[in-house]
């Protein structure tokens, strides 16, 4: 519940008043008005509702001769270390952004909020209550090219207590306790819901969507506005285990209804959206894990084929026909069986996140691309589920302008010092090729979370110390080496699977005709783009060579057709 204080008010506004007024800039109140002397609360069950009512209302609105004033009512005691900050740019850069957040403390976590203004909103959790109160002090009203930040508190419910470890592009290190606690890690379900039930599910003003939550202690995420005429919209569960599959029933049993009702369709399976890293072992040995479950549920399984994969939609439909209570009985098994892989490989990491690949967080900082979950894959937030694999050892070659080099190495080699410790990499300038080389090259060895901090670090240093424009993007190339016999899939049959890459990031990328391999059989591949299109480029490039090499190791013969020559992309 986002629980939002009126400020400012005249002594004769009443809760009619209040109801009238929000009802008229269609901010429709369902639960009551709290009135007091001068001031009032209200409850919106939906934080999107919240931030719109902020926005449309405070310092705009006039009540009984005095102008309103509206934002979230957080009691002091809950005033910790998590703030949402408002009317940032939609096009600004996140490394501009992270260079911001970070000169106030040390920032956990940040989360992108979809909302249906223009500008861009995030939530952000510092590790202190100081930092907090900080950044909130400092940045309130800052100005960037004519939006003028606003920031509020928003509660935290677990006052100092370190945030559970979740997914998340910003967090770093360990969760508390290691992996131990693994089983705290929220993992939603996932399903396909037909777009003609999501009215039904969402029901008047809300009501429907909100008393289920209310009932099974969930949030429930309906990806409505995602692959605009789809026949089926994403829909995300957050709870506990007992929690979701209630969810999932009561959703189960809303569709069926409006079904009866409607005539529409007889018989409504339940599609549930997994990481194919995740389905190997749900499906288990000669499949024995998927007919046990159908066995004991008296369900009707199916997974979609590998073939309907792509580099920007790495989840399969697992789904499941049979009576609503066999389906929930089945979903329960299902979801166990992902859990238990998913935490295995969380433990496997020892709690490290790969950052990122939740690119929800960062798509809106992104000039030119719209957030990568809405991506052209039917899947919606498919991104926020890729594989967790021990992180290797990683080699990028990141060219800068020569006369940035001093910039980054720092005084006295300080700032490139500093740089190495906080990304937790080795960062090297190569010598320059010539007197009249105009870029040097930093070479940058750690897994990719180091790739991701020292990277994003390089980016916003030449943004800060003006060695582009203000109205110019940063752009960089970097170059990574990959086994020769890979190359061919990162270009793909004519070409598609580079196109498909370049649409998804924005990145140019380019595999150079007739290289020869070096020593280690590799060649390079080249990546030119602003620093989100670099690293989402840069990781589903390593995805490729990693499923080539799982290819290669279970077919080391290499039966199959010769992979296409090396080739510039256009």
């Amino acid at each position: 519940m986002n629980k939002l204080y009126i400020g400012n008010l005249s002594p004769a506004v009443t809760a009619d008043d209040l109801r009238q007024l929000f009802g008229d800039r269609k901010l429709p109140l369902t639960g009551p008005v709290l009135l007091k002397t001068g001031y009032a609360f209200v409850d919106y069950p939906d934080q999107n509702w919240a931030i719109r009512a902020i926005e449309t209302l405070s310092g705009k609105v006039e009540l009984h001769g005095k102008v309103m004033e509206v934002d979230y009512s957080v009691p002091k005691k809950l005033r910790s270390r998590k703030l949402q900050i408002r009317n940032i740019p939609p096009h600004l850069q996140w490394e501009v952004l992270d260079g911001l957040l970070a000169q106030y403390g040390t920032v956990e976590n940040v989360e992108q909020v979809n909302t249906d203004t223009e500008a861009a909103v995030v939530n952000v959790t510092y590790a202190s209550r100081e930092e907090a109160r900080g950044a909130i002090e400092k940045l309130s009203g800052h100005q960037f090219e004519n939006y003028s930040f606003r920031i509020s508190y928003i509660p935290d419910e677990d006052g100092n207590a370190p945030p559970r470890a979740r997914y998340s592009s910003r967090e770093h290190g360990h969760p508390p306790g290691g992996p131990a606690q693994a089983k705290q890690l929220d993992f939603p379900l996932r399903i396909l819901i037909p777009t003609q039930f999501v009215g039904a599910i969402i029901g008047k003003e809300g009501l429907t969507i909100k008393n289920l939550t209310k009932q099974t202690q969930s949030k429930v995420d309906i990806h409505r506005k995602e692959n605009a005429g789809a026949s089926e919209k994403p829909v995300t569960i957050h709870a506990s285990p007992e929690g979701t599959s209630e969810a999932c029933r009561m959703i189960l049993e809303i569709m069926q209804k409006e079904a009866d009702e409607t005539k529409a369709v007889e018989e409504i399976p339940l599609k549930i959206l997994a990481h194919n890293s995740l389905v190997g072992r749900l499906i288990g040995k000669e499949g024995r894990n998927l007919k046990k479950i159908e066995q004991d549920t008296g369900t009707k399984i199916t997974i979609s084929p590998l073939q309907d994969l792509t580099i920007y939609n790495p989840e399969r439909t697992i789904t499941v026909k049979g009576p609503i209570g066999a389906c929930s009985s089945a979903e329960a098994e299902i979801m166990r069986k992902l859990r238990e892989a998913f935490e295995n490989d969380m433990a496997t990491v020892n709690g490290h996140l790969i950052p990122g690949l939740n690119l929800s967080a960062l798509g809106i900082f992104s000039t030119g691309l719209s957030v990568i979950p809405s991506a052209p894959g039917p899947r919606g937030a498919a991104a926020s589920y890729n594989p967790f694999a021990v992180p290797e050892q990683e080699v990028v070659y990141l060219f800068i302008p020569t006369q940035a080099v001093g910039a980054i190495i720092g005084k006295k080699g300080h700032h490139i010092k500093q740089l190495a410790r906080f990304a937790g990499a080795s960062i090297k300038i190569a010598p320059a090729e010539g007197p009249e080389a105009s870029e040097r090259m930093v070479i940058i060895t750690g897994p990719p979370e180091a790739q991701f901090k020292a990277q994003g670090r390089i980016f916003g240093k030449l943004k800060e110390e003006n060695f582009f424009n203000p109205k110019e993007e940063v752009k960089l190339k970097a170059h990574i080496r990959v086994p020769s016999s890979a190359a061919g899939r990162v270009i793909g049959k004519g070409g598609k699977t580079v196109n498909e890459l370049q649409n998804l990031t924005s990145a140019e990328v380019i595999v150079p005709r007739d290289q020869t391999p070096d020593e280690n059989e590799e060649v390079i591949v080249k990546i030119i783009g602003h620093f989100f299109a670099s690293q989402t480029a840069q990781r589903k490039i390593r995805e490729i060579v990693q499923q080539a090499k799982q290819q290669e190791q279970k077919h080391p013969q290499g039966a199959g057709p010769s992979a296409p020559a090396p080739q510039r992309a256009k």
